[in-house]
């Protein structure tokens, strides 16, 4: 009987943690401390005046450390491939989605933002890319007009056979995935679609294996024009890679004001992590990044303390924003978009401990 009584309050509590939705603030501090990256190393990946580098993604592939990331030249977005052996020394390598505007009819001709998709997401895990159907994947902006995030963004998937390790060009998938002006838009997405972020739940938790989390910008269910702008992040899932649905009508995470964008997704035991960017929320005038907690997938709690990252150094005194996190032997590696008061952007890195200061340096275009 004793036995039988403990089975049945075992069942009940996981039950209860089965059913909770909201992550409690003491879950979110031990999280916190865990992710906290106090040492600012500085830039490892700047690029001349000319251009900008933004969005990284880092893996690891044999005995090297590889990242995807933007470049925008001021015509459009491409992605490029960089490779390090500790992490904190990067090399180029080249790009993977390049512009394709030979025909003039692609319609992503002039955008093509990666971000790697399908990744070991548990927290000091492997971090190494994992393949479905044969094939490595990746999802990006996509978007036909020249300039700045100019015109319609679209998101794109793009996959290819050949190694990681190598810039070469992937496959795009023919026609944008999801975009702003499909049938099913909701309310908050139906202007433009930004960054996306895709794990594999294998235990599919939504009901499906694949999960995206994007933001994208629309008008407000209030009607308040001037909060157009505003950023927030939803969901879409996915049973091949290809064919997505959105989940739900709701953004998952968002603000009242200012930007919520870029989530990356990591499992720390049984919570999941989203780190994200905020900006210009209320009283601020920067962009930062942030954390919130899940049990589900689909309900976030949003942590209530410090900033992962904020702006602090020359390097990033205007934008401290878009993070990719990588636990590893032990230490803790923050990668961001860090953005000076010239408005020159590149790829920083703070860390768990210190290791010292990066000799890289945003230049002047030769």
């Amino acid at each position: 009987m004793r036995i039988y009584l403990i089975a049945v309050l075992l069942a009940a509590s996981l039950l209860v943690i089965g059913q909770q939705k909201e992550v409690p603030q003491a879950v979110m501090q031990q999280v916190y401390e865990q992710v906290k990256t106090p040492y600012k190393y500085g830039l490892v990946i700047a690029p001349d005046s000319s251009r900008m580098a933004d969005c990284p993604s880092v893996f690891p592939q044999g005995k090297w450390w590889y990242m995807t990331y933007i470049i925008f030249d001021g015509k459009g977005y491409e992605t490029w491939l960089a490779r390090s052996r500790n992490l904190l020394d990067w090399k180029t390598r080249g790009r993977i989605l390049s512009y394709s505007d030979t025909t003039g009819t692609d319609w992503d001709m002039y955008q093509k933002a990666g971000y790697t998709a399908l990744q070991d997401h548990r927290w000091g895990g492997s971090y190494k890319l994992r393949k479905f159907a044969g094939q490595y994947w990746m999802s990006y902006i996509g978007g036909k007009d020249k300039g700045y995030e100019a015109g319609a963004l679209s998101i794109g998937i793009a996959h290819t056979t050949g190694k990681v390790t190598s810039a070469h060009e992937w496959q795009r998938v023919a026609q944008p995935v999801l975009s702003a002006t499909d049938k099913d838009v909701r309310w908050w997405e139906n202007k433009k679609l930004y960054k996306s972020s895709i794990i594999w739940d294998e235990a599919k938790t939504t009901g499906h294996p694949f999960v995206m989390y994007y933001n994208a910008n629309g008008d407000t269910s209030d009607n308040k024009p001037q909060w157009r702008w505003f950023e927030r992040i939803g969901m879409a899932v996915s049973d091949d890679m290809v064919h997505w649905q959105r989940f739900g009508i709701e953004p998952v995470v968002y603000h009242k004001l200012g930007l919520t964008g870029d989530g990356v997704i990591q499992k720390i035991g049984d919570v999941w992590v989203m780190f994200y960017f905020g900006a210009f929320w209320e009283g601020r005038k920067d962009a930062f990044n942030r954390f919130a907690c899940s049990y589900d997938l689909v309900n976030w709690t949003d942590w209530n303390g410090d900033d992962l990252i904020h702006p602090s150094e020359p390097y990033d005194a205007k934008f401290a924003h878009k993070s990719f996190v990588v636990k590893y032997k032990g230490r803790v590696y923050h990668y961001y978009c860090a953005v000076d008061k010239n408005d020159r952007r590149g790829i920083a890195v703070a860390v768990s401990q210190d290791m010292g200061k990066s000799k890289v340096a945003f230049t002047s275009a030769k």
